[in-house]
This record gives C-alpha cells, structure tokens and sequence, in this order.
C-alpha cells in the first residue's frame, strides 16, 4: 500500500506478521536478530523519550553514526515525532561536522561512540543552539550534556506505560508537507548544500521505487553503502515499507565476508565495488591454467551472448541456451557465489556512472545490475533500469510520476513530487536550481526510446584552450574497463589538450611485473618503468582509436597510490573531487604541459 508520510513505515510494520530476522548485526562473532515487533517498540520508546528530553516537531536533530539498527530506531523515531533529521557521514572530519551541525542549528545530536565523540567535542563550544548528545556506546567519561541511548529508551518505555496513544497522536500529526530530513551534499566544488526534503517527496519516492524494483517482504538486504547517503537510505526506506530483512555489515572491508555469510537477495552498490570485483575475477584469472582460461572466456561469450538475445529480442537460441546449462555449472554459478553468494537476484548501482564492461561481464554472469541516476535533490531516485525494461548504457525509464526532459544544451531536468523543497538557508541557490517546478540537475545526458543516458556532469566539461568542449566521465570510463586500470581522471580545463592520471591496478602490475620478469619491491615502484609505462601508452592508444583528435588523451602519469576518502581526493561516495586532484597533484599535472 503506498505510503503518505514516512511515519507510516512503522505504522505498516506494526499491521505485518512478526518476522523474527527483520534486522540482523553481527556482535562479538556472530548474527543476531531483531524482529518487527522488537523495532517498532524501540522506535515508539525512543520517540516518546525525544519528546520526553525536549525535542519538538520542526527541531533539527543530527545523526552521526555507522550503519547499525540504531540508526533506522533513531531516524524512524524522529520522523514520527515530526522533527527534522540530518544525517552526517561517520567520515565527516571536525571542521565539517561543525559546518554542518551549526548551518543546520541542530538541538542534539546521535552519535556512534567515543571515536565520534572526539571529532565531535572540539566544536561544541562554538555550537550554542546544541544542548544535547546522546551516544549508542556510551564511554566511561561523557560530557555533561550527554547521555546513554538506553536512558532514552527507559523514560519512553515509562511515557508509553501511562499514555499508551501518545506514540500515535505525534505521527498523526506529521503531515507530507512536512520537513523530514535535511541532506547535506558532498560538497565536490564548495561548502555542502543543505537539501530541504519533506515526508511528501520521500513517500514520493518509496512509492515509485517499490512499483518499479520488486523489493518484497522476502528480500534480504545487506547494508553497506552509508546511510547518510540518499541512495542507500531510499533502499533502506523501500526495504522497511515491505517488510524485507536488512542484515548490517560490520564494516565496508568486511562486505566480502559479509555477502558469504548473509547470502542476500539485494544489494545497493556503488560501481567502485562492482569494479574491484571486477578487476579480483581479472586478477584470479591471470594465474589460472590456460585451460581455465579458456572455459571462463568460453562462458563468458555465452552469457553475454545469451543476455543480450534476452534485452533484444526476448528470446535465446537453443544452442545458447543448451550451452548456457554447462557454462552456468563450471563458471557463472561459482562466480556469483564467491562474489555476492547464491541467492543474489538485484544489485542496485547508483551515486556514479557504472562502465559499460563492468555491467556486461556481471549481466553475463548472471547477476542482474540494475543501473539507475539519481540526486540528493530528486529523493533521490529519476530514473532506474528495471528487470522487464532495461538497456545496458542507460540508467532506465524515469520512475513512475517522474517527468524528465532535456534543454537546449541537453541538461537534464526533472519535475515530480520527489522534488525538494529547496536549500536550506538558501533560497537564490534554490531560486537558480528549481525553476518553474523543473529541477536543473547540472548533468548532462539524452533519452533514447525512454530510456535516459548521462553524458556528464555539466560542471565538469572540459574546455580547451582551443575551445573544444569535452565530457570527461565517458572517457574515464572507457579507461576504467580495462583491468590495468583502477582509476582514471581526465584533464584539461584550459589548457590545449587532454591529458590523465592513472592509477594502476596493483594486483594487476604486480602479476603483470611477474610475468615479464620485472623486479620490485612493491607495486607502487613500478610506475616509472619503462616497460609498465609504454603499456598504459599502448592501452591508452588503442582505447582513444577513432576517437576525435581533441578528445583523445596526449599525454598521461600514474599514480603511486589509490585515491581516497580519507586523503580528501573522493567525496563519501566515491566521487573524484577533481578540484581537489588538480591542486594536490599540480606540478606532476605542470609537467605533461611543459615538455
């Protein structure tokens, strides 16, 4: 039944049948369960206890913590209780929380644990309008105007056993129009926006997503990506509202282990992922027998054989289809096992542009990517491949109630309910960014039989000093689907031609150097050898053919080491912020315009 507001997650959860593993989180080595009936109670507490400490509807309350069940308790809780919540990023350093929670005039704020609380104590003394923190792992010693999460619970638990309406009265009052959540953007070029989403635009989005993804009660999620972020919290909404199972993963290194052990049917992931699984497949590869060799190539033509008679036609030749019974024995069910297990059947990628290799060889295989395009601003979600309508090199038909269109220039904009309701504290941002009900998303891309394409972000065009104008990401994409490379980001904003940093694939020159009898102590020495330099030359070469001469890359460096979030060189979700990359690596950059 479609949702009208947020409160109405808990409301449907409470109408279900008990599920005993709606919820799981490893502690101390093993998985333990929390059932419905277990979360809607905590939620009601925990809501009756906020209204209990102070907090009001319309009050800002800011969430800092890694993925973890208290986090959907704590953000269901305040959105019944009407108040407004802001989720920070558990990468966030001090100088951003501090931006964040005094732009937003946060009155308390969640936090995981004492790590978080270290990065958070420097700025309280400049933040006057927050009174309280309550933490999920309380430390020894706590600041005067903390408390334990558990004392909230038990004070709600009190309010609740002498009004036992109460916890409904607060989320009849909460209305569509009603502030939900306010999302700070990545920030890739300046200070992050705070994106003003109400219950109506999210609802707006959960409705559509649901009717198309078939996520159902006997989903079983895994929850890596960070719940701050829109795209995995829409899912995360989406999971909720039917009642599917959510199983928490310990920690982004520990998805691996994680996938093994829960074997879910659902994954939200962002291509950074899709690509390391990849390049570990392209790695184990390269040590097999040539036997091996042979049989995975020999499967891998028939997969994509067999996937791309599927989306053209609907229908699979006979001979594919025999050959299909052996090549899913030998290779694509083990793949999929050892990459997402089992019982996957959706992998929902988002937040960056997937490369079209990556998509094919995982379809090949078997495991259905769905690519879609979203933004913080849209709820996210525009648009989405779906498993009866879906073209590899698009993200999908807009969602159902979502209106795209194109302008002059080919600038995406998007009209519908899921629109935001603006910046906050902004309102020329908002005023230049939403204009006449159509949200300008600043991306570039085309639609093709409804299906919409991106090209790139309008922002980030190249212009060369010879005034060519050129779209980066489809280049650094085309980089990106070979295995030597694992990174890729394009210059040459005014300056007369293409140039790249590269980041090598260590595994693969480290096999690579192997092979050729090339000595090393460790990968990152190889990026000066001439040998490892004049293949990235050659790949480079072969990859720009029959590109035009001004979007073809003239010159190139490699990169001693993977770009990071916590190097400051990708945003939380794994965006480059070439700003950030052109700065830090500036004489290296001078040193291809000055030969």
């Amino acid at each position: 039944m479609p949702i009208r507001t947020l409160c109405d997650i808990v409301s449907g959860l409470e109408q279900q049948p008990v599920k005993q593993d709606f919820l799981r989180y490893k502690s101390k080595g093993e998985w333990r369960n929390i059932s419905t009936a277990d979360f809607v109670s905590t939620v009601r507490a925990l809501s009756l206890g906020l209204e209990a400490l102070g907090i009001k509807s319309g009050e800002r309350v800011a969430l800092l913590s890694e993925n973890r069940p208290e986090w959907a308790a704590f953000d269901q809780a305040l959105l019944s209780l009407g108040a407004v919540v802001v989720p920070l990023y558990p990468s966030l350093l001090t100088e951003q929380i501090r931006f964040i929670l005094d732009h937003s005039g946060c009155r308390a704020l969640i936090l995981s644990n004492e790590y978080q609380l270290s990065k958070v104590l420097p700025a309280l003394g400049s933040l006057h309008g927050l009174s309280r923190l309550v933490l999920l792992d309380p430390p020894p010693e706590m600041p005067t105007q903390a408390l334990a999460w558990t004392a909230l619970l038990s004070e709600g638990e009190a309010v609740h056993r002498s009004d036992p309406s109460r916890f409904d009265s607060l989320k009849a009052r909460v209305s569509p129009t009603d502030l939900a959540s306010i999302l700070y953007t990545s920030g890739t070029t300046a200070d992050p926006k705070g994106v003003m989403l109400t219950h109506g635009n999210l609802a707006a989005n959960i409705n559509s997503t649901l009717e198309a993804i078939p996520i159902t009660g006997e989903s079983v999620a895994l929850s890596f990506l960070p719940l701050s972020h829109a795209f995995e919290r829409m899912v995360h909404f989406a999971c909720l509202s039917v009642g599917a199972s959510i199983a928490y993963a310990e920690s982004i290194d520990a998805v691996g282990q994680n996938l093994q052990e829960i074997q879910p049917t659902l994954v939200a992931a962002v291509p950074r992922l899709l690509e390391k699984m990849h390049g570990k497949v392209a790695d184990a590869l390269r040590s097999a027998s040539p036997l091996r060799r042979g049989i995975f190539h020999l499967a891998l033509a028939v997969g994509r054989r067999k996937t791309r008679a599927k989306l053209s036609t609907g229908r699979v030749p006979i001979w594919i289809r025999l050959l299909s019974i052996e090549a899913e024995r030998l290779v694509h069910g083990p793949l999929r096992q050892k990459t997402f297990g089992r019982r996957i059947q959706l992998v929902i990628s988002g937040a960056a542009p997937l490369s079209r290799e990556v998509n094919e060889f995982f379809q090949a295989i078997g495991i259905q990517v769905l690519e879609g395009y979203g933004l913080t601003e849209a709820s996210p979600v525009v648009s989405v491949n779906t498993p009866r309508r879906l073209r590899i090199g698009t993200v999908g038909p807009p969602l159902p109630g979502v209106e795209v269109r194109l302008t002059e220039d080919q600038e995406i904009l998007v009209k519908g309910a899921n629109v935001m309701k603006g910046y906050f504290r902004d309102e020329a941002a908002t005023q230049a960014t939403v204009r006449n009900g159509w949200l300008y998303t600043g991306d570039i891309g085309r639609l093709e039989d409804g299906f919409l394409a991106i090209t790139d972000r309008k922002k980030e065009i190249l212009k060369t000093s010879g005034g060519k104008m050129i779209a980066p990401q489809p280049l650094e994409n085309l980089l990106k689907g070979d295995p030597s490379v694992s990174q890729a980001v394009l210059l040459g904003d005014n300056r007369k031609f293409v140039s790249a940093l590269l980041v090598p694939d260590f595994g693969w020159l480290a096999s690579y150097a192997r092979r050729e009898r090339i000595p090393f102590s460790q990968p990152s020495d190889l990026i000066k050898e001439p040998r490892i330099v004049d293949h990235y030359r050659r790949l480079i070469e072969s990859k720009m053919a029959g590109l035009p001469s001004y979007e073809t890359v003239k010159k190139f460096r490699l990169l001693p080491s993977e770009l990071t979030l916590e190097e400051g060189e990708l945003t939380p979700t794994m965006k480059v912020k070439r700003r950030i990359i052109e700065t830090k690596y500036a004489d290296l950059i001078a040193s291809m315009y000055n030969e």
